[in-house]
Formats: C-alpha cells, structure tokens, sequence
C-alpha cells in the first residue's frame, strides 16, 4: 500500500503539483489516460497488488538494494561520511525496473498485451523489455538514434529480450523526440495498447503512479540509514533528468525537515552552450502532455537539451519536483560534464563501483559537499545505476 507524504499529499484531483502538472493532450488520449487513472486508483488501495509487487521485488528484481557505506570514498573527501544506495545492484542495472515492474503489472490487470514505451539511456527499455518477456507482452521500444548510438549495448540487450526497437530520426534524436513518437503511437493504438511511461514526465496520472512505484527506494534507504547510522542523513542527493530516481529517493523524506533534498541536474559543457539543467534555466511551459519546467528559447519554443548522459538529456522535469523547487524543499544545482566524468573516475577508483554517467551527477556533488563538512555529517546519495552502458561514451572522452 502507498502511503503518502502528510505534508505534500499532491497531486490534487485534477492531476496538479501547484501549478504544475495535469493532462494537457489531444482528445483522443483523455479516455485512454481516465482509464488508467481508474485502473490505479483501485490497485492503489488493492493489498493483493502490492503483495504481488513486493514478492515479485524480492525474489526477482532482487530488493531491497543494499545501502553501502563508502568508506574509502569518504576518506579521501576528508569530510561527510557518504553512503549509497545502489540501485545500480537490481535487477536489469538501474532503478528503472522498479516503475516497469509496477506498469507491467497494472498492465496486465487492464488486460493490455501490447506494451510501448521510451528509452534515452537505454535502461528504462531494457527494464520493459524484461518486464514483457516476464509477463508474455509484445514490446515496442522508440528510442533516438543518437542515443542509439551513444547506448548500442543496450539496444542489443532489448533485442534479445525480445523487444523491437524503432529508430527515431527527427528532431536532436534523443530521448525528446523518442517520446513524441510513443505518443503517437499510443494515440492511435490506445485500445490494445499500454504505454509504459519512464519518468515522472508526462499528463496525469503519469507522475503520480511513476513516484508511487519508485518512492520503494526511499521507503528501504530510511529504514536502513537508520539501522546502519542511528540517524537519518542529513543529505539525500540524486541526479534529475526526468526526475524518477529523484523522486524515488526523495519522497519518503519530504516531511523530514532535518533532511536536505539535493537534484543534481545536467549542466553541459563547462563551455557552454546546451544543458539539461530545466530547474535551474527553465521556464514554465506546455509540452509532452505536462506543465512544468522546460528549457525554451526567446519564442517560447522547447530548447534542444544536452548532457553527456543520455538518460538527463533531456528538456523538462517532472511536475512535482517543479512543485517541490517552488516550496523550497528541493535545492537544485547543475554540474557539468567534465565534473561529472570526474565523479565517475573518483568512485570507481574508490570503491570499486562504476556509476552510470547519470548517477556520477549526484557523486561528485556529494564529493564536493562532503568535503566541506564534518566528519559526523552525513550523505546518502541514490546510485541509479551501473555504467557498463556507458564505457564507450567515457573511452571517447578519454580519460584513459
């Protein structure tokens, strides 16, 4: 069963985070994302849902995911002792099969056998794609081509899992237009087709059911910083690019004030130019169904995104982490490419643990942080996931 955060209970009925969020789409999807907003509304409240979810986390994502402690990493930083929780240990690699397991089963109590969905990074397709070979559903993955060539391995792991990939060609071919085109699929087989959406993007219920199923991330780090420290942390810190790890982490301490909540956003080049950094640079706007914060130019139109991490490259943020920006309980910072190869080079060094180049976002800030701070302090940093996929993006920066 989901319990929800006492002080921010969002969204409200209409599908709001404040001024954010709601169900801005074509006529043809209304229906279609009413039904789904039924279909949660009842297993939300259904114990035998959640039993299922639960036993299918444990015995086969492989949860909960360990928070680990650090130590060398924390050492050579000189301050903060920094714990993760590796998210990067279940199932599949990332986070993301958390929100794709909970999809596929509200899937299959809707009586859909055709599953579509959108990748950047390439591990929220890989997590459907095994998700459908588990449950016998017929899987379609869109995905740009320029994150099909930045994440080929992941590509070949969908295939083999069965799923088919379609190529996207238009726009900057990333995970932007990869969306787009899954919409328009959706549009016109909404019938027989369930749209598992990755992020905490997207019209409502969308951001409201992906947070429900990742927020297992957060309900676990509680209890184990607190077996592990005697305490909460005093930081929780995750990368945001749509926000789903984000706010898997951060929702079970949204009412815990001695807690800081840090979205470590894609800032780009240290040049300059393109980012992904929707908090810090983006204005509110309209644009895949969703309210929120995007990145647009001087006529308001959707600026092209850039990180060197495929799954923050792109140009908005989920609605309630806009909402949380606002009331001042999530503190966003951006951090460039360039620093956040460094925090992938310090924890593989350190400990042992190759970061996805997404989760190196969120340790070389908490690297940073830590340095400045007393020993006792601490800092849980969400390891989203593992950077297998992303040893060939690193080889071309090279570092080696």
């Amino acid at each position: 069963m989901i319990t929800r955060s006492a002080r921010f209970p969002l969204p409200d009925k209409s599908g709001h985070f404040g001024q954010h969020g709601g169900r801005f789409v074509p006529e043809t999807l209304m229906a279609p994302l009413a039904e789904l907003e039924s279909a949660y509304t009842g297993i939300a409240r259904d114990d035998s849902f959640w039993r299922d979810f639960e036993y299918i986390c444990k015995h086969w994502v492989g949860r909960p995911t360990p928070v680990y402690h650090a130590a060398r990493l924390s050492q050579k930083t000189g301050g903060a002792a920094i714990f993760l929780k590796r998210e990067d240990l279940a199932h599949t690699g990332a986070h993301k099969i958390n929100n794709a397991l909970g999809q596929g089963l509200l899937a299959q109590r809707m009586g859909k056998k055709r599953i579509i969905a959108e990748t950047g990074a390439g591990q929220h397709g890989v997590a459907v794609a095994t998700v459908c070979a588990k449950f016998g559903l017929d899987c379609i993955i869109y995905m740009g081509e320029e994150d099909i060539r930045r994440q080929s391995h992941n590509v070949f792991r969908m295939k083999v899992l069965g799923a088919e990939v379609k190529p996207v060609s238009s726009g900057s071919r990333t995970l932007k237009d990869a969306i787009t085109e899954a919409m328009r699929d959706w549009i016109t087989n909404v019938r027989d087709t369930y749209y598992i959406f990755g992020s905490v993007i997207g019209p409502h219920p969308y951001p409201m059911l992906v947070r429900d199923f990742q927020s297992i991330i957060g309900q676990e780090a509680r209890e184990q910083m607190v077996s592990a420290t005697g305490k909460l942390p005093d930081y929780v810190v995750a990368c945001v690019g749509g926000g789903s790890n984000a706010m898997g982490v951060f929702y079970r301490f949204l009412d815990d004030d001695g807690v800081r909540l840090i979205g470590v956003e894609a800032g780009g080049r240290k040049a300059g130019g393109k980012s992904a950094a929707s908090l810090c640079r983006g204005k509110i706007g309209v644009f895949h169904g969703v309210k929120t914060y995007f990145l647009q130019d001087d006529q308001g139109q959707i600026a092209e995104a850039h990180s060197i991490a495929p799954g923050l490259d792109y140009p908005g943020v989920g609605p309630e982490l806009s909402y949380l920006k606002d009331q001042g309980r999530v503190e966003c910072i951006a951090v460039s490419d360039e620093d956040a190869l460094e925090g992938f080079t310090a924890l593989s060094r350190s400990e042992g643990i190759m970061p996805a180049l997404e989760s190196s976002h969120a340790v070389i800030q908490a690297i940073r942080m830590g340095a400045s701070m007393d020993m006792e302090k601490t800092i849980l940093v969400n390891l989203s996931g593992r950077g297998d996929k992303d040893l060939e993006i690193v080889a071309h920066a090279k570092l080696f």
